[in-house]
């Protein structure tokens, strides 16, 4: 991995993880919605995955809620932090601790890989996705979620201004995510079949910018940037930041939405057997014929 890639400390990464999976559940409102959702997707595949896995599984939200779906009869569970499998084992499937950036899994094994946001943290993404494509089964199931680019704005915001104005300054206090273009490129570079990438957004109302930090160090995704500012943000330019947030973004209520884009990736192990597109120039018909024809009948 060359040092360009190096955009998160792996070992804050999983300090924060392990900080946050004990009292987890007070928390994962969020990964318990985006679990929902993709479980939802599986519902649309008329397959069954007898062997998945839950790439990143946290406390074990993806097992709770898949209730039998994908035809799925073992899921192993593994998490980048032990403490968090640890708490994901009491659902009964098999867990380990195995980071995204270099799977324990060797040669095609899983039917279905289901990763609920937690490649967002990873540096190698390219590495990853290749590496997630080489342990599923030809014809087997990617199903992805991340944070996109478009998540915590309004907190990216008003700390950016809060921090220019009170020290002169500006550090990288949110993570860098990605885009829906960004994600599709990756995964076709990945070797995955029939890739799909799209967003949607969740908006979550908090009582103030404080009550959202709370919530974030709760769920394990606070600030891993290997170039943040290190120490602890100043109390100045904290409750500038709560006070610019109110400012910007509150409700008629008092409240202020914090946006979390979520971007699922959808993707195949390339097989023989899956629909091909056709090379260019054997279609049986002409692109001018078909609108020679259109405008005829019209």
């Amino acid at each position: 991995m060359t040092d360009s890639m190096m955009v998160f400390n792996r070992r804050t990464v999983r300090r924060h993880r392990a900080r946050a999976a004990q009292g987890l559940n007070e928390h994962d409102f969020l990964f318990r919605e985006t679990a929902e959702r993709m479980c939802d997707r599986l519902d649309d595949v008329t397959r069954s995955f007898p062997l998945g896995l839950d790439l990143g599984c946290h406390s074990g939200q993806i097992g709770r809620t898949l209730a039998g779906r994908g035809g799925i009869e073992t899921l192993m569970q593994c998490d980048l932090a032990p403490e968090m499998a640890a708490q994901a084992a009491a659902g009964g499937e098999p867990v380990l601790a195995a980071d995204e950036e270099a799977l324990p899994f060797t040669g095609g094994v899983f039917d279905l890989i289901l990763s609920n946001l937690t490649l967002h943290w990873v540096n190698d993404l390219p590495g990853a996705l290749l590496q997630a494509r080489q342990a599923l089964k030809p014809d087997g199931l990617f199903l992805a979620s991340v944070l996109g680019g478009d998540t915590l704005r309004e907190l990216r915001q008003s700390l950016a201004e809060a921090e220019i104005a009170e020290e002169e300054g500006l550090s990288p206090r949110v993570s860098p995510m990605a885009d829906v273009k960004d994600l599709g490129q990756l995964m076709q570079r990945a070797g995955f079949a029939l890739p799909v990438v799209d967003s949607e957004t969740v908006t979550v109302m908090y009582a103030d910018a404080m009550a959202l930090m709370a919530d974030l160090r709760g769920m394990g995704e606070t600030n891993a940037v290997i170039e943040n500012r290190k120490g602890f943000t100043r109390k100045n330019t904290l409750m500038a930041a709560v006070a610019r947030y109110s400012d910007l973004f509150a409700q008629g209520d008092g409240k202020i939405p914090a946006t979390f884009q979520i971007l699922t990736m959808t993707g195949w192990a390339p097989d023989a057997s899956q629909q091909q597109p056709l090379k260019p120039g054997s279609a049986a018909t002409s692109l001018t014929d078909a609108l020679t024809k259109e405008t005829n009948e019209d």
